[in-house]
């Protein structure tokens, strides 16, 4: 039995050491925003924040995790009000909506590092979070509205 922070709360896991940190909270913990794309961290649809730097989750196994700060999207903001959230909303960014909360995530990661990311400080850090429905415009814009203080 291990303890892990996830979003501010501590959680007693049972799980073998090599479990990736995905279906920990996914499976046992019911943390569902976070979401499983490829299984071999391409494309950044698990991101969470592990110390305030984004990880692909299915990349990090229990023991990694293990002492750590956790946070996914339900610990983003209380209410889903993070600006982020609220740039995504009011761009409308989301089409299928299934990558949207490592989108999200990755951008919340930069955002911390640099809050007046360039364009091209916005492509490099997004580059590695794939959307199937191709709303790459509208995630750059939604970013660039929280940098603008919109």
């Amino acid at each position: 039995m291990v303890t892990l922070v996830i979003n501010g709360r501590s959680y007693s896991v049972d799980a073998a050491p090599e479990t990736p940190l995905l279906w920990i909270i996914r499976e046992r913990l019911r943390l569902t925003g976070t979401k499983y794309g490829c299984g071999i961290g391409q494309c950044g649809a698990c991101t969470v924040h592990i110390d305030g730097a984004s990880a692909r989750s299915c990349g990090v196994s229990l023991t990694d995790a293990v002492g750590h700060k956790i946070t996914t999207i339900e610990g983003l903001h209380p209410a889903g009000k993070h600006p982020l959230q609220l740039a995504w909303i009011a761009e409308q960014v989301p089409q299928c909506g299934y990558c949207q909360p490592g989108q999200i995530m990755q951008a919340a990661a930069l955002l911390a590092q640099k809050p007046k990311a360039t364009d091209a400080e916005i492509v490099e850090a997004m580059k590695g979070n794939l959307c199937r429905c191709a709303a790459y415009i509208r995630i750059k814009r939604a970013i660039k509205r929280v940098v603008q203080g919109g």
